[in-house]
This record gives structure tokens, C-alpha cells and sequence, in this order.
């Protein structure tokens, strides 16, 4: 098992969330803590960048779930960036790559969404 480690910045769209580790059971309560401590306004989007997620059970599915709508909540957007193949696969498999907004990475994704602003 890895640590969840949650590394939070700004970019010019919104926040990012730099999620490494392992996303699990007793981990996913850490994103949906970091989530919340987030200031987000309407028409913002909020990036998970999960380049250095290593595991994500259906728990951690949950806590993407979570994040996703507390975005809507506030009228932001959300997207996830690098998801690792093993976790794209899940996604896959029960439907929500057409949920998410998935890109390469979370530059991508912050310069997608700043294209779709212009």
C-alpha cells in the first residue's frame, strides 16, 4: 500500500489536485476532505490530476464521484487528467469515461478548458 499524497495548486481554470498514492477505502475520506476545503465558483474547473495514483478500489471511484458533484454544486466543472490504464479500464467498464471529462494530462486539460472559454 501507498500513502495517498494530495498536492493542491491553481491554474489559470481552477484548482488542481495532484493525486498520488493509493486511492482506497481508507484514503478516499483524504480527497473528499481536500475537495472540500476547496473555494470553488461557478464556472471554474476543478483538475484531478491522477498521474501518481498507483490503486483506486470502488471507493475511490466514490470519492471522484463525490468530487464531481460537489463541482456541480457550485456550477464548476471537473476533469481528470492522466487517469492511470488500470483505473481508465474501471471507468470504462461501469460507463463513466462519458461522466468525466478525461485528458492526457492536467496541462491538457487546463488549456482545453481555456480554448472552450475563448
Amino acid at each position: 500500500m501507498s500513502p495517498l499524497t494530495i498536492i493542491s495548486r491553481d491554474a489559470a481554470t481552477g484548482p488542481v489536485l495532484e493525486i498520488t498514492g493509493d486511492l482506497e477505502y481508507g484514503t478516499a475520506p483524504d480527497l473528499r476532505e481536500a475537495v472540500d476545503r476547496l473555494t470553488l465558483a461557478s464556472g471554474q474547473l476543478l483538475v484531478l490530476d491522477l498521474a501518481g495514483l498507483q490503486f483506486c478500489d470502488s471507493s475511490g471511484i466514490n470519492a471522484l464521484l463525490a468530487a464531481r458533484n460537489l463541482a456541480a454544486e457550485h456550477g464548476a466543472d471537473i476533469a481528470l487528467a492522466a487517469v492511470p490504464a488500470n483505473t481508465a479500464r474501471v471507468l470504462s467498464i461501469v460507463g463513466l469515461d462519458r461522466v468525466f471529462t478525461i485528458h492526457a494530462d492536467a496541462a491538457t486539460a487546463t488549456a482545453a478548458s481555456r480554448s472552450t472559454a475563448s
